[in-house]
Formats: structure tokens, sequence, C-alpha cells
């Protein structure tokens, strides 16, 4: 199992995103490459995230490269996995977990429930209340395109688990990459997977997070 210890990030202002982008460049960027169903998706695009919180916010920063994007999904709530869409899914207990996702123009995805089929959908204003800033870069000699994606989670849209406290705390978390609908299809992980078939909502595969 994964295992990752989540630092505090020293910003001013925890809701400037440029600078908690910035801040989040600073820190050793771990990798998302696991790939437990390469044998019938073998392209794995590069991925790395970075982490850090404060108070009262998670930071969370993606770096991707991959060979092309798709970026269809536009609504809250709506397919951003069908898109080049990155993914944090966490835990804060036994019962249940909360899923965020987001493709790469910054629509976001936000679940929870104890299982993939027993999902529910947290309300628009509690999504949109996650900040989210997105860059792309092609690179046409690289035959590859380059994008990145900060966003800043209010502790508060954890809706089932406030108040919530992250300093000292330990959770069990996993870090994805996907793109259901891409011309190369491809499911990669932080933490490893034991499912036959892709499936990112298996939390007995979780890593562990521990917050300073």
């Amino acid at each position: 199992m994964k295992k990752l210890t989540i630092n505090k990030l020293s910003l001013n202002n925890t809701q400037d995103i440029k600078a908690a982008g910035v801040a989040l460049d600073a820190l050793v960027k771990q990798p998302v490459a696991e790939a437990p169903w390469m044998a019938s998706y073998p392209y794995k695009p590069t991925v790395h995230f970075a982490m850090g919180h404060q108070a009262d916010r998670l930071f969370l920063k993606y770096y991707v490269t991959e060979k092309a994007i798709r970026a269809v999904a536009n609504q809250v709530n709506g397919k951003v996995w069908e898109d080049s869409c990155v993914e944090f899914f966490i835990a804060f207990d036994n019962n249940a977990y909360y899923n965020l996702e987001f493709n790469c123009i910054g629509t976001a995805l936000i679940g929870f429930g104890p299982s993939k089929h027993e999902r529910n959908m947290l309300p628009a204003p509690v999504v949109e209340q996650v900040a989210i800033h997105t860059s792309i870069n092609r690179q046409p000699a690289a035959g590859t395109i380059h994008w990145e994606l900060t966003i800043i989670i209010p502790l508060s849209i954890f809706l089932h688990h406030q108040p919530l406290t992250l300093s000292g705390k330990d959770c069990r978390a996993n870090f994805y990459k996907c793109g259901d609908l891409l011309p190369d299809p491809h499911f990669v992980a932080w933490s490893g997977i034991d499912s036959s078939t892709p499936n990112f909502h298996v939390p007995a595969s979780f890593g562990s997070l521990h917050f300073e």
C-alpha cells in the first residue's frame, strides 16, 4: 500500500489559486504510474500530482502529458471520465468515500457513497465552491499535449464529515488518470488496484495519506 505525508503549505492568501499552483510546483511530485489493466489498455500517459493543505483547504495539482485530449463535458457532475480526466478519491472513515473528478478544462464532478453503484452527487452549488485553474500546452514537435490542473478544495465540501480538520489526520485515498473515450483509452493510478477490470471504486486498494 502506498503511503504519503501531506505537508502544510505556507500561503498568505489561501484563495489565490495561482500562488497555490506555484507552491505546489515546489513540492516533490508523486507519480500516477500503476496500470493494472495494461494488457487490455497498453497506453500510459505521464502523470504526476502534488498535494498540500492548510487549516480549511486542500490543495492539489496534476501534471499530465498525453498524446491527445478530449474535453466535451462542460456541466457540473457531467461525464468527465469520458474526457481527459484526473481523479482523487478520499475516505475519512470505513463507511464511504468521496470521488472528485475533473476534466482538462476544469469541469468537476463530486460524489459520495460506499461503492461504485451507490453514489450521490453533491449539489452543484457545493461542487462550484472548488476553485480550479487549468493550462493546456500543445507540443507539436513531441506529438504530445501537456496540461496542468490546480485545485483548491474547501474542506466544507465534504458535507458528511463536518466539522473536518486535517492536521494530524490519517486518511485513505487514491489518485487517478483516465480517458474512457480518448483514441487510446487508459486507466492509471497512484496506488495499485486489485480488480480484474477497470474500476477506480475499490477503497480496499486506496493508499494512505498522513496530514502533518
